[in-house]
């Protein structure tokens, strides 16, 4: 599993052709909400878990899959992008696992991703 402590995510930019590296981890009926990338590594929302991407080695070929389902959330927090600060950042306090949080950089779908967590919340 990632380290979220000691790993930190770059800012994960908007891509959705991420989400093909996941597409053999969904269940019948999981959709892609949206997927997002920094170099290797990323991040893809469903509408049941937030999947998180760490490629790893040389080559990229050996990737390690960090399912964090909604229902395990405990509380989070979201900063939209602004007028001259383009950026945008979600934290998230999972029961089992503490803190998770990630940086966005460009057009993000913040308040989509937060509509669903607020679902499996209230």
């Amino acid at each position: 599993m990632i380290d979220f402590n000691n790993k930190g995510f770059f800012k994960l930019k908007q891509d959705a052709d991420y989400a093909d590296k996941v597409s053999e981890l969904l269940l019948q009926n999981e959709q892609i909400v949206d997927a997002y990338k920094t170099m290797r590594d990323g991040v893809v929302f469903t509408d049941k878990r937030i999947i998180a991407v760490n490629v790893q080695g040389i080559t990229g070929s050996k990737k390690d899959f960090t399912s964090l389902p909604y229902k395990n959330i405990v509380a989070y927090s979201i900063e939209t992008s602004g007028t001259f600060d383009l950026d945008s950042e979600l934290e998230i306090y999972f029961s089992a696992i503490g803190k998770v949080r990630f940086e966005f950089t460009g057009q993000s779908s913040m308040l989509e991703i937060s509509k669903i967590i607020s679902s499996y919340l209230l």
